[in-house]
């Protein structure tokens, strides 16, 4: 199963950003983690990042003939981007959205995903691993065809 691991803006500012909300580790190694999902499940890794939702939108577009899957951290997006939510239901490959922190006990405005109903479904709360369950989502979805 070919995977798209797909972050949006401020995820490559990790580790200096809010170290106290997501952590101290880098983007890089962020990275890191998810490339060695590879070495444990039957998957290639594709890692990318933008802070730009016009460029997220034209990946989501490309890994619609590209990848079986793609884990999503929309970052801000995710509360206001109709944009990414159309893109995500434009395409016909599974998407789980998945968050580092628990939206849900941040500010308000955060507890609101508008790309949610898009996504197969959505992991938060468990930092890294958050990205490490999506891939499983994603892998039982594959498996439930």
């Amino acid at each position: 199963m070919n995977i798209l691991v797909l972050n949006g803006p401020n995820l490559n500012m990790l580790g200096r950003r809010e170290p106290d909300i997501y952590g101290s580790k880098s983007y890089q190694d962020l990275e890191d983690y998810c490339y060695g999902f590879a070495d444990r499940y039957p998957v290639s890794i594709d890692v990318k990042q933008s802070n730009l939702e016009g460029i997220l939108i034209d990946i989501l577009h490309y890994a619609d003939d590209h990848y079986d899957g793609v884990i999503l951290n929309a970052g801000a997006f995710t509360h206001y981007s109709y944009a990414l939510y159309d893109a995500i239901k434009a395409i016909s490959i599974p998407v789980v959205e998945v968050h580092l922190s628990d939206l849900t006990k941040r500010e308000p405005f955060r507890t609101i995903s508008v790309i949610r109903d898009a996504c197969i479904d959505s992991v938060m709360g468990l930092g890294f691993q958050s990205y490490e369950e999506g891939l499983k989502i994603l892998l039982e979805s594959r498996d439930q065809t």
